[in-house]
């Protein structure tokens, strides 16, 4: 297992870099992944638009600045995302600022379709659903929790409504 978190890092790219390849997407009319379609592309472009106003307008309360400054463990936090992601393009802009937050906090992101050894460890419910937060120790290698691919609030309003459309 460390061996795969250790390879995936190495093709990991900083959150930056992730919303300047999302960019230079969106004016290639394309998007990350195996499949390439034009509806994906759309998914694409319009959340590069979601991250671009989250990244402007998201403010971190300070009482969450406070408990996120108190936290001295040093980690990485890996990130399974795509471009076309509805749920990455509003939870990764979150998870960057509280990670600016505080320096012991790596925030590093791979794409999901090019890292699927690491993508199959971390499956939710037997899917490869997105994002996924890894949360590993810096100095063991360790993986010390994992979030996602949404609140579990949210997923759980999600699956409700499924039941309820089938029944």
């Amino acid at each position: 297992m460390k061996d795969i978190i250790e390879n995936s890092l190495l093709k990991s790219q900083s959150y930056q870099e992730y919303r300047d390849m999302v960019r230079q997407l969106v004016a290639e009319e394309s998007t990350t992944g195996h499949e390439k379609t034009i509806p994906l592309a759309e998914y694409t472009r319009l959340n590069d638009r979601r991250m671009k106003r989250w990244d402007k307008t998201l403010k971190i309360s300070q009482d969450i600045q406070d408990r996120i400054a108190k936290f001295n463990e040093k980690v990485t936090w890996l990130v399974l995302t795509e471009s076309w992601c509805g749920d990455a393009a509003h939870l990764m802009p979150v998870m960057n600022k509280i990670a600016e937050l505080n320096n012991n906090i790596d925030f590093r992101v791979v794409l999901r379709d090019e890292n699927n050894e690491l993508m199959n460890r971390f499956l939710t419910n037997g899917s490869k659903s997105i994002p996924k937060q890894i949360m590993i120790d810096k100095a063991s290698g360790d993986v010390l929790n994992t979030f996602g691919p949404r609140p579990n609030s949210a997923t759980k309003m999600g699956n409700d409504y499924k039941t309820e459309m089938v029944n």
